[in-house]
């Protein structure tokens, strides 16, 4: 298994640095190989230019600005996604990411005139996961639509393995959590990771 995290929260001592070190610790266990990429700490600009867009589509040059981000995602199996959910959707800095990495070429196939509309492009990922936290309730969060998780885990999954596996859970309330809501939910997420990981390497396998 080789799994890339994307990890999107400006402070270290976040609850959701939490969630990722919990994430990272249950890939341990399974004896992925992980590489991870932390937005902030890693001063990811968000922002794509304008020579940026004007090359877009051109797959010749797109990928340049982002080469290293791209390599990470082309080798990865599993991805995922760690962020708070900001106004019922992605921080800027991790929309920014998903701007400026998933370009035409690598993510999806652009139409031709044999396909009238874009096709996948990251068939090699069988598995992708969704942690993050929100400040709303529940039924307000589906009441807006939860756009956040309809972008990764609508958007981004057509463009994944035709069975991709996916996994999703989030701390809602957040701004109200206490300490037995915040272990509750870190539970929570090794439980799902159980499933959606599989079982943990033994003692010869992780040696190797």
């Amino acid at each position: 298994m080789r799994a890339l995290v994307i990890y999107c929260h400006p402070r270290p001592d976040s609850f959701t640095a939490a969630v990722r070190d919990r994430v990272l610790d249950k890939l341990r266990a399974v004896g992925a190989e992980i590489r991870m990429q932390d937005l902030y700490a890693m001063r990811f600009d968000p922002v794509m230019s304008g020579t940026e867009h004007r090359a877009y589509e051109n797959e010749a040059v797109n990928q340049a600005p982002v080469a290293a981000e791209i390599a990470d995602l082309t080798w990865c199996d599993t991805l995922i996604f760690v962020y708070p959910t900001w106004w019922y959707g992605l921080p800027a800095m991790l929309k920014g990411w998903l701007d400026r990495v998933l370009v035409p070429g690598v993510a999806f196939l652009m139409p031709d005139e044999a396909n009238a509309d874009i096709r996948p492009g990251l068939s090699h990922i069988t598995r992708l996961g969704v942690f993050t936290t929100c400040g709303a309730s529940w039924w307000l969060t589906r009441m807006i639509g939860a756009p956040g998780r309809r972008t990764i885990l609508r958007g981004i999954r057509l463009l994944c393995a035709r069975r991709c596996k996916t996994v999703f859970a989030a701390h809602y309330l957040m701004d109200s959590s206490t300490p037995k809501s915040r272990v509750a939910h870190l539970d929570k997420v090794g439980r799902k990771l159980d499933g959606f990981l599989g079982k943990p390497a033994t003692g010869k396998a992780m040696a190797q």
